[in-house]
């Protein structure tokens, strides 16, 4: 491309000595470009007169379309600097109901303060589709356990607790610690998370299988389930900040807890917002539930 940009200065300046003062070139090395241009395309582009450089008629012929190849190499660093600067993009983000309540709100608010341009399209899954979605692409990057994946990277974030939530008035509700055998004897309302959910793994560790009633997608359904006394569940502490159920939380002996972590298949062609994003969250992590 230097080469058309040096024919480009020649042609304004008139001159070859001016276009290399200009440009920061020797003479020589001006004239070798436009020698290596005229061979490359087997025709005489310039005469050089000893009062300057006119296009030759083939040159004034072939110039319009260089001028608009040399708009063009302009028009792409143009964009480049636009999506380095992030004046516009698109972050697609698989993400789980807790991380969409508690976590997002606040980092999508402060990101959009920063980058107004850039667009969001969030899918909200469970650890399958989400799995499914990062592998397909159909998003950029997802909210994941890392026990739950293969073939993906992951960067761990955090780990929180997972709580057992019962009806208010329920009898084992008065236990601080409540041992898994014992909910295991109580209708489970099973929250459906694709094929790896962390309660049915330690009950599985202890020999143990929930008596389970129902299944579920949603989180806060299940809360509502719980509270009309129709069983009880096991979820993630994250997901139950801010609620006003009439239910009962307490821990659970074995303890259980939920790893958090971002997955993606390949950083070094993920888009720079998503990045960006990424880097905002990490920066983000000990303030975040």
């Amino acid at each position: 491309m230097n080469r058309y940009l040096a024919l480009q200065k020649i042609i304004e300046m008139g001159s070859f000595s001016r276009a290399a003062e200009v440009m920061g070139y020797s003479q020589s090395a001006m004239s070798q470009m436009i020698s290596s241009l005229e061979e490359e395309m087997s025709l005489k582009l310039v005469n050089r007169f000893r009062t300057g450089a006119k296009l030759t008629l083939e040159g004034k012929e072939l110039y319009p379309h260089i001028e608009k190849l040399i708009y063009q190499y302009y028009s792409v660093h143009e964009k480049v600097n636009d999506i380095k600067e992030l004046k516009t993009g698109t972050v697609r983000m698989g993400t789980l109901a807790s991380i969409s309540a508690h976590w997002l709100p606040n980092l999508l608010k402060e990101f959009q303060e920063q980058y107004p341009e850039v667009e969001f399209v969030i899918h909200q899954g469970d650890y399958t589709s989400i799995y499914e979605w990062i592998k397909t692409g159909a998003v950029d990057f997802g909210f994941v356990n890392p026990k739950a994946v293969t073939g993906i990277e992951t960067i761990v974030l955090k780990e929180g607790a997972m709580l057992a939530v019962l009806p208010e008035s329920h009898p084992l509700g008065k236990k601080e610690v409540i041992p898994l055998e014992l909910l295991a004897e109580e209708p489970f309302i099973l929250l459906e998370e694709g094929h790896y959910y962390e309660p049915l793994e330690v009950f599985k560790a202890i020999g143990k299988s929930p008596n389970i009633k129902y299944t579920i997608h949603d989180d806060y359904a299940i809360m509502t389930m719980v509270e009309a006394g129709l069983g009880i569940s096991i979820l993630a502490e994250l997901v139950l900040h801010r609620t006003n159920y009439r239910i009962r939380l307490c821990a659970t002996e074995p303890r259980i807890s939920r790893t958090i972590a971002i997955g993606y298949k390949d950083k070094s062609s993920m888009p720079i917002a998503c990045k960006r994003f990424i880097e905002l969250l990490q920066s983000h992590l000990s303030e975040l539930p």
